[in-house]
């Protein structure tokens, strides 16, 4: 097995030089900005604010963003390949930009060309960094059961509601809202809207703790009478909510997918390098079996993950319809995430449960990823769904 294959990003998958010194630039960030500080800021659960900082140097809330905005502009391909490299040094630091990137999306695809033309620059340059509201206390994967509503008064939406697990709502600036603006009509979707909605309008946020994805920002939303301008409702008509985030959460799987790649990918090197240093029995436990048989399962689902990954992001960048390619990839690669954390614990041992490797705090993030951006239940019904109706 060619090892080097399994760590770096292949050059000839990146489709032009100044992509490939994109990536070659944020590689050199994560090892002298983001590596030496990750066990400080998890294990104190700390914002990386510098890091964040410095990602906005380097362009990163901008990364699909079109140039004609102040954005990048990147590949979808290009995009999922900085986000494996980021997430196998630390995971927390891709939902950062994740989130803000899905409400970029949201607001480039669907927005009005005053809204772009106000808002896409200083998402691009971090001069705003926000996220997007749609999980409630009732209700997460059901969105059509949201119980947040924006009344249109006049010139304004009052909105009151709660959102919980929202990502970049405590550091972050501004909320792309997923609301009810219509509480009756059937089906609920075409009652639902997308509102952008600054933290200057009134929303509170209160940080929440957690298991694992730790320093970023996860926090509970309240939303009582907020006055938002009518023009910040994202697109001229109201009605269009659901199927604008769904459209934008394309690309948040695949970046979940990517996320997973890099977890699997960091638990495989430690492991490998583990084994071949650890000795039982008068040799490195890497000339057992039992451990290489775990290697090589490992190594294999990591590979299968990246290129559905690859796959799903290829899909994107055609600009046809990715759910089920990024269902794929998400669904998958986050369970390769879950094995291969597993899997590294047991090959360290009661080392792998100590704080000063990096393998229990693998086995802690992992989890998220099966959950977010849509369940894994809720992939293999989104997987099924397009199978059937393409057939």
């Amino acid at each position: 097995m060619n090892e080097q294959r399994l760590v770096d990003i292949d050059p000839k998958s990146v489709t032009s030089e100044e992509d490939i010194l994109i990536i070659d630039t944020i590689n050199k960030f994560l090892e002298k900005d983001v590596k030496p500080f990750v066990k400080e800021f998890e294990s104190e659960d700390k914002y990386p604010q510098l890091i964040a900082d410095k990602m906005a140097e380097l362009g990163l809330f901008g990364a699909t963003i079109s140039p004609e905005y102040g954005g990048l502009g990147l590949t979808a391909v290009t995009y999922s390949k900085i986000v494996e490299n980021v997430s196998a040094v630390w995971m927390s630091v891709s939902g950062i930009f994740n989130s803000h990137l899905i409400m970029c999306a949201a607001v480039e695809r669907f927005g009005t060309e005053e809204m772009k033309q106000y808002y896409l620059p200083k998402f691009a340059s971090g001069e705003m960094r926000g996220g997007i509201a749609l999980t409630e206390p009732d209700c997460g994967t059901d969105l059509q059961s949201i119980k947040t509503k924006a009344q249109k008064e006049s010139d304004d939406y009052i909105i009151n509601g709660n959102k919980t697990w929202i990502t970049n709502s405590v550091e972050g600036s501004i909320l792309a809202v997923l609301v009810k603006t219509d509480a009756n009509i059937k089906p609920a979707h075409k009652g639902m809207s997308l509102i952008l909605v600054e933290k200057k309008h009134g929303f509170v946020s209160r940080k929440l703790k957690k298991l694992g994805y730790r320093g970023i920002d996860t926090g509970e939303v309240q939303l009582e009478n907020v006055k938002v301008p009518a023009s910040n409702l994202i697109g001229e008509v109201e009605g269009q909510g659901l199927k604008q985030i769904l459209a934008g959460l394309e690309l948040g799987r695949i970046n979940v997918a990517a996320r997973g790649v890099g977890v699997s990918r960091a638990a495989l090197e430690d492991s490998i390098e583990y084994a071949k240093v650890r000795k039982t029995f008068g040799k490195p436990i890497s000339e057992h079996q039992s451990i290489q048989i775990k290697l090589a399962e490992m190594a294999t689902r990591l590979e299968a993950s990246r290129l559905l990954t690859e796959q799903a992001a290829k899909a994107y960048d055609s600009g046809n319809r990715s759910d089920l390619q990024a269902g794929m990839a998400k669904l998958f690669a986050t369970e390769t995430a879950l094995f291969n954390s597993t899997e590294a614990m047991r090959i360290h041992g009661g080392f792998g449960y100590s704080p000063e490797y990096n393998i229990e705090r693998y086995y802690r993030d992992a989890p998220l990823l099966a959950i977010g951006e849509g369940t894994n239940e809720l992939q293999k019904l989104i997987i099924a769904k397009q199978l059937v109706s393409d057939n």
